[in-house]
């Protein structure tokens, strides 16, 4: 699986303003990584995804990234087609600054464009024309760009589970199977009813990096929230957790939980609360709640945007990342980690995709 340090088709200290053509399709999952810096002296720069490199007529812009550092510092983003400008898209919180070093990550999902710089969630664009005839990067102004790369889509396909099994199971069969009913004090959470098990075949190809892979298709799996899945093997150091959704537009939170099914203990509540924007992380030990831990540096979620978490098990304690950027880490409280064995998800999100290794 690709990370954002295992990118294809660098190009190193290209002259700008640059004008170059992608390579592949951007097909939903693939990632546009461009590394620089802004000068003292800036006043402004763009990255444009294009149809083509006309200038006369110019080429249609399908997507115009444009940071502004005089008056009001903001991006701008808009599309151009014949010729003409649409509307502008303005964000006031700008992640760029003179003199210092920048990363942007824009993500091609299927509805809209995604961006992260420096690794914090900035802004989200929907699609006015299909991406599919971007065929050309451009990018201008006063700026110097020390790389950039790409991740496609089709670079993951040889990386996915061979086999996706989903079993839906009555309530009698999950108490049955040793997976029992959950507190309810987590948050602003209802009472969590199990309804489906997923479960990842043996013998799929996989490793440890962190990714942004392709989304599956939404009618491969059913998630119905609440979820709640029985990992493939029991957790322990070097064990991986994926879950991949979109925050829905209007969420207040939601939550991640792993646990032993046999014994209710939650050995990680992980409790993303977007209305106060808080990412809270606990334990559920012997029917009672731990101390809850909040420190962050950045808080990772916005309403609308696609995010996959990875949570990797380590000797001592659970490291969590987001969109291939690490955000937490948290010692573990529940020692017995070979019986944890449940994940469970709900919350205001739409689920895609969970997977286990």
């Amino acid at each position: 699986m690709l990370s954002l340090d295992n990118l294809q088709n660098v190009i190193h200290n290209p002259v700008i303003p640059y004008v170059g053509t992608i390579p592949e399709q951007l097909d939903p999952g693939t990632l546009i990584v461009i590394r620089g810096h802004v000068p003292g002296d800036s006043d402004r720069f763009q990255v444009d995804l294009q149809c083509g490199s006309s200038v006369k007529p110019r080429a249609d812009v399908i997507f115009h990234f444009n940071p502004r550092f005089k008056r009001n510092n903001c991006i701008v983003c808009n599309t151009l087609k014949n010729e003409k400008w649409g509307w502008e898209e303005i964000t006031y919180d700008m992640p760029f600054k003179k003199e210092k070093s920048f990363e942007i990550v824009i993500m091609v999902l299927k509805e809209k464009f995604q961006v992260a710089v420096n690794g914090k969630h900035t802004l989200l664009y929907a699609h006015r024309v299909s991406p599919e005839k971007i065929d050309t990067l451009g990018i201008y102004g006063k700026v110097n760009i020390h790389s950039v790369g790409f991740s496609f889509s089709s670079d993951l396909k040889s990386t996915q589970a061979s086999t996706l099994e989903l079993t839906a199971i009555s309530r009698e069969n999950v108490q049955s199977a040793g997976v029992s009913q959950l507190p309810s004090n987590r948050g602003d959470t209802d009472k969590i009813v199990p309804r489906s098990v997923y479960t990842k075949s043996k013998g799929s190809a996989v490793n440890h990096t962190l990714t942004c892979a392709k989304i599956l298709p939404t009618n491969c799996l059913s998630k119905t929230l609440p979820f709640v899945a029985r990992l493939n093997s029991p957790m322990g150091p070097g064990r991986t957790v994926v879950i991949k959704g979109e925050v829905n537009k209007n969420a207040k939170g939601f939550n991640i939980d792993l646990l032993s099914g046999k014994s209710k203990n939650i050995a990680l509540h992980l409790n993303p609360r977007l209305n106060i924007k808080a990412f809270v992380r606990n334990s559920f030990i012997q029917e009672s709640w731990g101390e809850e831990e909040r420190n962050i540096t950045c808080f990772p979620f916005s309403p609308g945007m696609y995010f996959e978490m990875i949570i990797y098990c380590d000797v001592k304690e659970f490291k969590v990342a987001i969109n291939g950027v690490h955000s937490l880490e948290y010692r573990h409280r529940f020692k017995e980690l070979t019986s944890i064995d449940t994940v469970e998800i709900d919350g205001d999100i739409h689920l895609l995709e969970v997977r286990s290794w």
